[in-house]
């Protein structure tokens, strides 16, 4: 599903005029999809009570058509202008011919009406401010949002819907109005906006529902940035035959652990296993060998000499390059840690053109972090490779601020795939999957119970995991992100977002396959 700015949208609308969807069609449409939303949260559409508030633009029409249709099917509805509408605004008098109970701002003086009715409504649309708010809101607008919010902290009964987006969210950037509305539920019109899955105003959204408007699909085949589904995730999930073998599903060759950092190539290793992979291996220092077997059963092994104990350094370069084609991926970094003999026998490894490094290649961790300290260093590392930062290794990566990465999460992605020509994995509520094509894709899940140690250990598993069995990189990751993020919606359903651990996510990850092989 196509992700669009502000620019895009109205350009799509700009196409499908042309193709004879003018706007009062589009509009209606959208009302009407709308109404169809909201219809679906309510038991038994006639006479409950819902109020409507409208704003001056297009917004405030798609919230008159919505009060119309909710009306014409029982609902017992409250519409309130907060500015005043053309007296021959078509979609205002059909909303008049019908009776529909109407309170205007200008004439509800200190905004007694409007308290009434935001106690005595369960429902409240908010129908205000679209995607062309261009100022701060101010005056009776800011008067009548505040109302609202306070109404959603004091009135348990509230729902509030906010139509296309929540009022005061600026659609491209995400930055949100101090006096905007946060919404229970926001239903967005057409195709999602980059700002409902951009923070701070993605606070500020509740549930995301995006209601198809009749645009065509072909007015929006220039934009590249798309938003991760279950359908897509469906249809590019590796096969599984019955007369498959270990070697069916892949190989893959974590390299990974120090003494400090134990855990993390299990997890990694764990990830792997429970994605599907046929064969995993763990290349670690010979004295966690047998502490990671402890952890780890069904995976084999691949001991390091060490020159420090519990350090993977450069004595072990010979062996891991004895042993590289054996496999169809590497993943390289969880918890090697920095010290210098690491330092060096990473750079070895993946910097070195003597090195025959297999094709596929998922970098994660401490070897990011050290592969950021070579100039120019993604020319001198194979192009079909996965990089998977948080925002920390994405900033020594490029050079950024964190608070800079974090505000252009897609852009920043986007233009790192583009010049290190690798996939890049920004990290992160909305994990971002960046192609070097350009291509961008949106993870749909923020779950704050994933901001705990050992989560991205498994992510990276995942993900080698699944172009082990084939996937291209950019389909790797972009399934492994889902996957991951749905093992966590699932782990959240059961206990909360409060005490998950990155072991919870394992067993996890082959329900969250089989749900999505499920799903209609």
């Amino acid at each position: 599903m196509k992700l669009v700015t502000v620019e895009q949208m109205r350009c799509i609308e700009a196409r499908a005029a042309e193709a004879g969807f003018l706007s009062h069609i589009l509009m209606e449409n959208a009302g009407r999809a709308s109404a169809q939303e909201i219809a679906k949260c309510i038991d038994r559409i006639e006479g409950y009570p819902i109020l409507i508030l409208t704003g001056p633009g297009n917004n405030g029409g798609d919230g008159l058509v919505t009060a119309r249709y909710l009306h014409d099917w029982g609902a017992d509805i409250k519409l309130y202008l907060c500015t005043e509408r053309p007296v021959n605004d078509p979609n205002y008098i059909l909303t008049q011919n019908k009776k529909v109970l109407t309170i205007k701002a200008t004439e509800d003086k200190e905004f007694i009406q409007l308290e009434y009715l935001l106690h005595s409504n369960n429902f409240i649309i908010d129908a205000i401010l679209g995607i062309g708010k261009s100022r701060l809101i101010s005056g009776v607008l800011k008067e009548i949002t505040t109302r609202v919010n306070k109404a959603r902290l004091k009135y348990s009964h509230l729902t509030i819907f906010s139509l296309d987006i929540p009022s005061g969210l600026d659609s491209d950037t995400g930055h949100m109005d101090a006096a905007g509305i946060k919404a229970d539920i926001t239903i967005t019109l057409g195709y999602p906006k980059v700002g409902l899955f951009s923070f701070p105003g993605a606070s500020n959204t509740g549930r995301i529902i995006t209601a198809d408007i009749g645009i065509p699909s072909e007015t929006a085949q220039d934009v590249n940035v798309e938003i991760t589904t279950t359908d897509f995730i469906k249809s590019i999930l590796p096969e599984r035959p019955s007369n498959a073998n270990k070697g069916t599903f892949g190989k893959v060759l974590v390299i990974g652990g120090s003494s400090n950092y134990i855990g993390a190539p299990c997890l990694a290793c764990s990830g792997a296993m429970h994605i599907g992979t046929g064969l995993v291996t763990l290349a670690t220092a010979a004295s966690l060998q047998p502490i990671s077997a402890t952890k780890l059963t069904e995976v084999t092994y691949l001991p390091l000499p060490e020159q420090i104990t519990g350090i993977i350094g450069l004595k072990a370069i010979e062996i891991i390059k004895e042993h590289l084609q054996q496999y169809d991926v590497l993943l390289i970094g969880c918890g090697l840690g920095q010290n210098p003999d690491t330092i060096k026998f990473v750079r070895s490894l993946l910097i070195s053109t003597t090195t025959d490094i297999p094709s596929r290649l998922v970098v994660d961790a401490d070897a990011l972090n050290i592969i950021a300290q070579s100039p120019e260093w993604w020319q001198k590392i194979p192009d079909d490779v996965i990089l998977t930062p948080h925002p920390g290794e994405m900033s020594r990566l490029t050079g950024r601020g964190i608070s800079d990465i974090q505000a252009q999460r897609i852009d920043i992605a986007r233009e790192a795939a583009l010049l290190w020509h690798k996939t890049v994995v920004l990290k992160g509520a909305y994990t971002v999957i960046a192609a070097p094509d350009g291509r961008v894709r949106v993870n749909p899940n923020a779950n704050p119970g994933l901001s705990s140690a050992g989560t991205g250990d498994v992510l990276s598993g995942v993900i080698a995991g699944l172009a082990a069995q084939g996937m291209s990189s950019f389909n790797a990751a972009s399934c492994g992100v889902f996957l991951h993020s749905t093992a966590g919606e699932i782990i959240k359903e059961k206990i909360g977002d409060t005490g998950i651990l990155a072991s919870d996510l394992l067993s996890a990850l082959p329900l969250a396959i089989k749900q999505i092989k499920n799903a209609p």
